[in-house]
């Protein structure tokens, strides 16, 4: 099993001209998700820490972002990642403690105005017996319900084309 070392980074110091980007993060059993909302960023660093993180970036048009996260709680950083992609940095941050829920993602109960909870991808997952039973149980209910409405054949779909 390989072992991921991080190196000893610079520290990453908050730049004079600079705003906060914009973050929609969600929590699961295992890990914290945080993806902050920058249009084609650039620059782009990260420093993830047991207890917080910094990133520090810039956007196609130079405009400057920087974010400091003080944790709810502590994670692995040799296992916590960020990716960069064409709108968003997605972290990835792996709990020291799974199966325990942070009801917030800073240790501090004042929530900033940049960060704000990812409804489309929340799950209560505290109240579910496994994890993924709801989806499982959900796709089960979809394709009795397509067996049992005998919609016919399956429809030809020669005329679609690849090369669009």
């Amino acid at each position: 099993m390989r072992k991921r070392i991080r190196m000893n980074k610079p520290k990453i110091v908050r730049p004079e001209a600079s705003q906060p980007a914009h973050a929609l993060w969600f929590d699961r059993k295992k890990y914290v998700t945080i993806n902050f909302v920058v249009h084609k960023p650039k620059d782009v660093q990260v420093d993830i820490q047991p207890d917080k993180m910094t990133l520090c970036c810039k956007n196609d048009t130079d405009d400057v972002f920087y974010n400091e996260l003080h944790f709810y709680d502590k994670v692995q950083i040799y296992d916590s990642r960020e990716r960069v992609y064409d709108r968003t940095i997605n972290v990835l941050l792996r709990k020291i403690k799974p199966d325990v829920a942070w009801p917030r993602l800073q240790k501090d109960t004042a929530k900033p105005s940049w960060i704000s909870v990812d409804f489309d991808n929340w799950r209560d997952w505290e109240h579910e017996d496994d994890e993924g039973k709801a989806e499982f149980d959900q796709y089960v209910d979809m394709i009795q319900e397509m067996a049992s409405e005998n919609k016919g054949a399956v429809p030809d779909m020669g005329d679609l084309s690849d090369s669009d």
